[in-house]
């Protein structure tokens, strides 16, 4: 018996090593020397100071900002614990309802837009934490921005352009806004 034991624990020892404490000390080397900003959590810094990141959205709900998808992740928005979709299909009640509400919060934040309410603002994401919305969604948006900032609507329009990225490698996605981002240069932007 301790012919077959001895080996076995050695080889559990070694492999767990190996795995548990050698392979992650390499890939977050790799890591941190290839890619150190995607690997520091791809962190936005405002004055030295950490407001956010690129890859997860923020529940921004002034009315002088742009607004994200909605967040699936509880008990709060955007929290990347507990990410992951509503799992609710299309024909589901709860689902319908919720658009709904998504809907008339949008409609009673701009009363006067009359402009279809772009899907991505009214649905969440596969993951909860989508920090993108699309440019129509942005556009969708940039009324009720510039009237609470009192900026010229153009000048909200030129942000979002400047602020749209294209599809990764020009081939895969759609056309995306980082809201972060676009607020952040808003914030920028000098009061009238």
């Amino acid at each position: 018996m301790a012919n077959i034991l001895r080996p076995a624990l050695v080889l559990f020892a070694l492999l767990g090593a190996l795995t548990g404490i050698v392979y992650p000390l390499a890939v977050t080397g790799v890591a941190q020397a290839v890619f150190p900003a995607q690997a520091g959590g791809s962190l936005v810094l405002r004055d030295g100071a950490p407001v956010g990141s690129t890859l997860i959205g923020q529940n921004f709900s002034d009315p002088a900002h742009f607004w994200g998808r909605p967040s699936a992740t509880a008990p709060m928005p955007y929290n990347a614990a507990a990410s992951g979709g509503a799992n609710q299909g299309p024909l589901n009640p709860a689902l319908v309802d919720a658009v709904k509400a998504r809907v008339e919060a949008l409609r009673a934040a701009d009363p006067g837009n009359t402009v279809p309410v772009p899907v991505d603002l009214v649905t969440t994401s596969a993951s909860g934490l989508d920090p993108h919305i699309s440019p129509a969604a942005a556009h969708y948006q940039a009324p009720r921005v510039a009237r609470q900032r009192q900026l010229p609507l153009e000048a909200v329009e030129r942000l979002i352009d400047a602020h749209t990225e294209a599809p990764q490698w020009r081939l895969l996605g759609e056309p995306r806004v980082n809201v972060l981002a676009l607020n952040l240069a808003l914030d920028l932007q000098p009061a009238p």
